[in-house]
């Protein structure tokens, strides 16, 4: 990917005249897991890729083999005079915050942080209340737990990825409670470093402990990681009724009337339960989908929609329409910046009931009437 990155600068110099003068250009270095992770990462591309679309910008990328090198694509950035750079995840807040104090002239953004604590005229940072949109979610899977307990994975154990897990565990509870369920959160973090983005192995495992203890919808903030709880429990398909732990058993069954695809069928009897996922930041529901046809069963419950992309989009624009700002953007329920995704792919699974209900909730939660914690 060096080689990419040289190259596009050795390209971006030789066709300099080729450009408009005025055209805005967009540097955008990607966090551990690259551009393609189908989460965090692809959701900020395809923001910027919409911006390049609409804005008619010049679009750069710098997706190192070793995330330790991000720094170096981000300051080349700046001393190539971009117009605006952004750095993908917190892990990139120094290196932003470092070259904007050095390049007084170049905009710079940090998505999940805050560059230089807000006070740089040059530099803002694009944070979420995940714990918003993690709430809606928590609650269709207590709403909708066919055994009372559901599961959460986070990927790096840090006060962010914590926002994830209250706000599910909130949701939940809120809707055990509503329905008189004595229900339970299970809770496991892939691990304490960079690395936990990029271990579906480590992932897997979590969900196969927590499947073992009766969970039947798990919900993972872990970047590529997630991927792996997601492969499992396409795999497994099923949470057996013979293999129900001690406390533990089917409580409700709300996905009785939605068909079956053939390969279920064929692992899961009638008295058995499917095994759900909800995904994260981009809408995940597509990879829930066996046989491509989303009519049948999709093991896809529902993904919190983390809108990266917009928020990478917006930031964009504010260059291009000269109005950018230092400081900090905040993305909520309040500007739809968070909420939880709906499409031909989960729409028989989730009722129209608990659909009307999410409505009131993030009515009451952006009116304060709902408090979400954002920590633990």
């Amino acid at each position: 990917m060096k080689k990419l990155f040289a190259l596009g600068f050795a390209l971006s110099a030789a066709l300099g005249l080729a450009l408009a003068q005025n055209t805005v250009r967009v540097g955008i270095a990607f966090d551990a897991g690259g551009k393609n992770d189908r989460s965090f990462n692809q959701s900020a591309w395809e923001g910027a890729q919409r911006a390049q679309k609409d804005f008619k910008i010049g679009l750069f990328d710098f997706e190192p083999a070793d995330p330790s090198q991000v720094g170096q694509g981000i300051r080349r950035f700046a001393e190539e005079g971009f117009n605006l750079v952004i750095g993908v995840g917190f892990a990139n807040n120094a290196a932003i915050t470092e070259n904007a104090k050095n390049f007084k002239d170049v905009n710079f953004a940090v998505i999940d942080d805050v560059p230089g604590e807000g006070k740089l005229p040059n530099a803002v940072g694009l944070v979420f209340r995940e714990q918003e949109g993690s709430f809606l979610v928590g609650y269709i899977a207590g709403k909708l737990s066919q055994t009372g307990v559901v599961g959460f994975i986070g990927g790096m154990d840090i006060p962010l990825i914590h926002k994830f897990e209250v706000g599910y565990k909130a949701g939940a509870e809120y809707a055990f409670k509503e329905d008189g369920v004595q229900g339970k959160v299970l809770v496991g973090y892939v691990g304490n470093t960079p690395a936990a983005w990029n271990d579906p192995a480590k992932a897997k495992e979590i969900a196969t402990s927590q499947v073992g203890q009766g969970a039947d919808i798990i919900y993972s903030a872990a970047g590529a990681s997630g991927l792996g709880s997601i492969d499992y429990i396409k795999q497994k398909k099923c949470i057996k009724a013979n293999e129900l732990p001690s406390g533990v058993k089917f409580i409700r069954n709300p996905f009785a009337n939605v068909p079956r695809y053939a390969a279920y069928n064929q692992s899961c009897t009638a008295n058995d339960r499917p095994l759900f996922f909800i995904g994260v930041d981009a809408n995940q529901n597509y990879l829930g989908d066996t046989d491509n046809n989303p009519a049948t069963l999709n093991h896809g419950l529902t993904s919190m929609l983390k809108r990266v992309d917009v928020a990478t989009y917006e930031v964009i624009k504010s260059v291009v329409q000269k109005n950018f700002k230092g400081g900090v953007r905040e993305f909520g329920l309040n500007n739809n910046g968070v909420g939880y995704a709906l499409d031909q792919y989960n729409r028989a699974l989730i009722p129209a009931t608990v659909i009307t209900k999410l409505a009131s909730i993030r009515t009451d939660i952006i009116a304060g009437k709902i408090k979400v914690p954002s920590e633990r």
